[in-house]
């Protein structure tokens, strides 16, 4: 057997954000393939994950590799995997059904999860930070805006170096990494996180929104 293709062992629990299903730069092949192997107890689904900012306002990119990840999603829950959808600013309309106990998952505006050591974190998206930031509605639109055309930059980018059998390389977190203004932003989002969970009295935050990966604990705090 392919190693590369062996079961992952039984985790207590993942976390998956901003995945952005149905709009064009979405690595729906890649997430497919991840969820084919992945064994957990509980699934956290930590907002944008379906992007229907993207599919109301442009041609939604759905085929076989999107597909894929719903039907992993259903192999998950039948094998008994508890799944959480926590809905970010990208698939907020289905914050309507927060606190309903859906026939494939639970859907919330947050949650808690314990870890084996017993400390408590918030799971949450990150897009309620959003005003303590000050990167607010206009900004937020034309952020995505030029989010969206810093990917186009990324996927052809990428297509000449899997030609050229170099691997994976991210622009946009290269360009976040130059601007300075990026940084602040982010360090302003790490922190209002770190001090809503100081406030509610628990250890930690996982979240998303950013698109920043991180794991970092500051004045004892678990930020993720």
């Amino acid at each position: 057997m392919n190693p590369a293709a062996a079961p992952v062992p039984l985790r207590r629990a993942v976390f998956i954000s901003d995945v952005h299903l149905g709009s064009r730069h979405c690595h729906a092949a890649e997430l497919a393939d991840f969820l084919a192997r992945l064994r957990c107890k509980r699934l956290y689904l930590v907002g944008d994950i379906v992007d229907l900012w993207w599919m109301a306002q442009r041609r939604a990119s759905w085929g076989a590799a999107q597909n894929r990840v719903v039907e992993a999603l259903h192999a998950l829950r039948r094998a008994g995997t508890e799944i959480v959808y926590i809905p970010g600013n990208h698939d907020r309309p289905v914050r309507r059904f927060c606190g309903l106990a859906l026939p494939a998952m639970r859907v919330r505006r947050r949650a808690i999860h314990v870890t084996a050591d017993g400390r408590r974190l918030l799971v949450t998206h990150g897009d309620e930070f959003d005003a303590i930031t000050h990167f607010g509605s206009l900004q937020e639109k034309f952020g995505d805006w030029l989010y969206y055309r810093i990917l186009g930059g990324n996927q052809l980018l990428n297509f000449v170096r899997r030609r050229l059998g170099l691997r994976y390389w991210s622009l946009s977190e290269f360009l976040k990494r130059q601007s300075g203004a990026a940084e602040r932003f982010i360090d302003r989002f790490v922190q209002a996180g770190l001090d809503d969970v100081r406030r509610r009295g628990l250890d930690g935050i996982v979240c998303g929104h950013i698109h920043r990966a991180a794991l970092v604990q500051r004045d004892g705090l678990v930020y993720a």
